[in-house]
């Protein structure tokens, strides 16, 4: 069943008032699917919708939703409902849900709610975006090392309806500092006697609260991790970042570094307004227009070799936009790959020599090819060399600025990813046509 036809039959199970008959089919819906079924109804049906949802129902109902519809949610749950709510919802969600509110609001909602929850979830906000604190979830099951494999079970069960985080259980000492890790299978495997400090694994990898949200998510992509856990400075087990945290965080990562590339800053999509988008991209534009003037006087200081072969005009657009096509190129292999990879003076050395080699074979590729086409053209050689040579250069100096500049923005603590494509393209403009008519006039007297 699609999305219209449960819209349709909510609406008519509402007017019906045939609460049994709808929630028998709500029960079946995933939390993705029950947030695109509020979406599609009309906004006057979305109070009494909500009314005939569970508390559960409306918890993962507000974790698929966009923080502006969540807000409208609350506000038509009120503060006693929507803090039973939020007493059932995972902690780090719910942090990041009432981190856009105000401060008012926020301390209504805290005091209504029940206060182990209320105190967790207040933790979880006092730490800074963006981190490994404030991505983690401090809802996991933790075990002692005296433990029997049957009372670690035991734990298990009790505490598997209360998270849904359980991908391991850690393992602490008298005084809560991360000692160990038990794996499901590790449990499944062992005899229900054995020690829980018999089956662990001592050497656990864990990340501390403040390291930044990029590299933990870099550390469980590499070692395939389902969670990883989260310590202080004295190694106090804190949290986890599970899986599922991780994705978002590459998704906002990949987000942020389209809207960096594109030299638009700050979020645009669909539904933002044209004067709001427009504000967005102009700073930028307005930089690269002033820079892009530069173009216009290394024209005008070529004046006299133009004016005396005209024919260089035309392959002036291809070389510039071919320039600067190979240094975006090599910019968003250069962005991606510093996502999933440790910067270290032999990778960069490895990527800069590779970068090279890829755009020598592009440049003398192409060079060859305008060569061609420039001599029959104009029957001259010499003019077909001077094109081709040109190309075969500023393709190989676009690659390495494409390559060199993030890399450097990287390495003194820029993100990389505001070498935008736009600023590429311009800088690579001017060095093409630099090239291009520094040779042309290098070699006038021949064409002449």
């Amino acid at each position: 069943m699609n999305t219209t036809q449960l819209t349709v039959l909510a609406i008519k199970y509402m007017r019906e008032a045939k609460k049994e008959s709808l929630q028998t089919v709500l029960e079946e819906l995933h939390p993705y699917d029950l947030a695109e079924l509020y979406r599609a109804l009309p906004e006057k049906h979305h109070f009494r919708f909500l009314t005939y949802l569970t508390s559960k129902q409306i918890a993962d109902l507000l974790m698929e939703l966009e923080q502006e519809i969540q807000m409208e949610v609350l506000h038509k749950l009120g503060i006693e409902k929507s803090s039973k709510v939020m007493d059932i919802m995972d902690n780090d969600d719910l942090a990041d849900m009432l981190s856009e509110i105000s401060e008012e609001k926020l301390e209504e909602y805290l005091s209504a709610m029940h206060k182990d929850e209320s105190k967790s979830v207040q933790q979880l906000m006092s730490y800074p975006p963006e981190t490994a604190g404030g991505i983690m979830t401090n809802e996991f099951v933790w075990i002692r090392d005296y433990y029997s494999v049957r009372e670690a079970v035991d734990k298990f069960k009790t505490f598997a309806g209360l998270t849904r985080n359980i991908y391991y259980l850690y393992v602490i000492d008298e005084n809560k500092k991360l000692v160990g890790v038990v794996s499901y299978r590790d449990l499944l495997l062992a005899d229900l006697n054995e020690k829980i400090e018999d089956i662990m694994f001592s050497r656990v990898l864990s990340v501390p609260i403040e390291m930044d949200q990029e590299e933990v998510a870099q550390l469980i992509q590499r070692y395939d991790f389902l969670a990883v856990p989260v310590v202080d400075e004295k190694n106090v087990l804190k949290g986890i970042v599970t899986v599922d945290d991780v994705i978002d965080v590459f998704i906002e990562e990949a987000n942020e570094d389209i809207e960096k590339l594109s030299a638009s800053g700050k979020s645009i999509d669909f539904s933002t307004k044209a004067t709001t988008a427009s504000f967005r991209r102009l700073p930028w534009l307005i930089l690269l227009l002033f820079i892009g003037l530069i173009t216009g006087s290394i024209l005008d200081g070529f004046e006299q070799t133009l004016s005396q072969v005209v024919a260089l005009i035309f392959f002036m657009p291809m070389i510039a936009g071919m320039t600067g096509n190979t240094g975006t190129q090599s910019l968003a292999v250069v962005v991606r790959g510093l996502v999933t990879n440790t910067l270290e003076k032999r990778t960069i050395l490895k990527l800069v020599w590779r970068e090279f080699k890829v755009g020598t074979m592009i440049g003398i590729t192409c060079g060859l090819l305008v060569f061609t086409v420039a001599s029959i053209w104009q029957g001259d050689l010499v003019f077909g060399m001077i094109v081709g040579i040109s190309l075969l250069i500023t393709l190989i100096i676009g690659t390495m600025a494409g390559t060199i500049i993030p890399l450097i923005l990287y390495r003194i603590g820029i993100d990389p990813a505001v070498a935008s494509g736009p600023l590429i393209t311009t800088l690579n403009d001017i060095f093409s046509l630099l090239i291009y008519f520094g040779i042309a006039t290098t070699f006038l007297h021949l064409l002449i």
